[in-house]
């Protein structure tokens, strides 16, 4: 049975580590990455592992052949990267790489990893909404709009099918130690995705037809939304199980004081 390609960068990471274990009997991977310590062993499962820098284009071109959807989640990720030695090449650079790339092999689709930093400059007591004009707080969220923008122009200038999820504060596998779970705070709350729900949201960008473009939030179902996920839902048929309320119950009156 045929299986759809998926080039999954930034594949050793968090966000792309957990989709491909929830996504690997489904589609055919090549998942590209700086490191590939960690990925070696997924050749001996039947996917394709390549080192990838975004920042050179021709790197990028060789990845995308023969891909039908790119899901393009390399980047610097640190709110407070230096532009120059990091956000230009990985971020700027990569990202219009990786747009580039797809076009040129014929690649169906790009998924373009954006942020809830893109939109942070607004007060916490107002819902964001996916139209909401842009207010990035720092030079990572000012990279995301232009990974955003790009992804707008290769839709409507050149046809390329793109669809941008604005990633909130992501529970990598439910760890204790990573920074959700060491710094929670009520926004943090309201903007939290749960593993799960981000994998579902990712399949659904995938297999869903007929979208030229679209921008999408990647929250979970918290009580209180900073995203509002409303379109997302009617768009994708997304249908996040998780609160972050919920799962954060017997701390949360201590945290919300805080």
């Amino acid at each position: 049975m045929f299986r759809k390609r998926i080039l999954l960068t930034g594949a050793a990471g968090g966000i792309g580590s957990a989709f491909f274990r929830s996504a690997a009997g489904s589609y055919a991977f090549r998942l590209a990455d700086r490191d590939l310590t960690s990925l070696v062993v997924r050749e001996k499962q039947g996917h394709d592992v390549c080192l990838l820098d975004v920042a050179s284009l021709d790197a990028c071109q060789q990845a995308c052949q023969g891909i039908h959807t790119v899901i393009h989640l390399a980047a610097d990720a640190n709110p407070n990267a230096d532009f120059y030695s990091s956000l230009l090449h990985n971020n700027i650079q990569g990202t219009y790489n990786i747009f580039r790339a797809a076009k040129d092999q014929g690649c169906q689709r790009v998924i373009f990893a954006s942020s809830a930093q893109v939109v942070a400059g607004y007060p916490r007591d107002v819902q964001v909404h996916a139209e909401s004009v842009l207010k990035p707080m720092n030079m990572y969220g000012v990279s995301k709009c232009f990974g955003e923008a790009v992804a707008s122009y290769f839709a409507h200038a050149e046809g390329l099918s793109s669809i941008v999820i604005r990633i909130g504060a992501y529970d990598v596998e439910g760890d204790d130690r990573n920074w959700l779970r060491q710094k929670p705070n009520a926004l943090n709350l309201s903007v939290y995705v749960s593993e799960q729900d981000l994998n579902q949201l990712l399949l659904r960008c995938i297999e869903a037809p007929d979208v030229p473009f679209a921008i999408v939030h990647g929250i979970s179902n918290n009580r209180f939304k900073y995203l509002d996920i409303t379109s997302t839902r009617d768009l994708l048929g997304y249908a996040p199980q998780d609160d972050a309320f919920e799962i954060f119950r017997a701390n949360l009156q201590e945290w919300l004081q805080g």
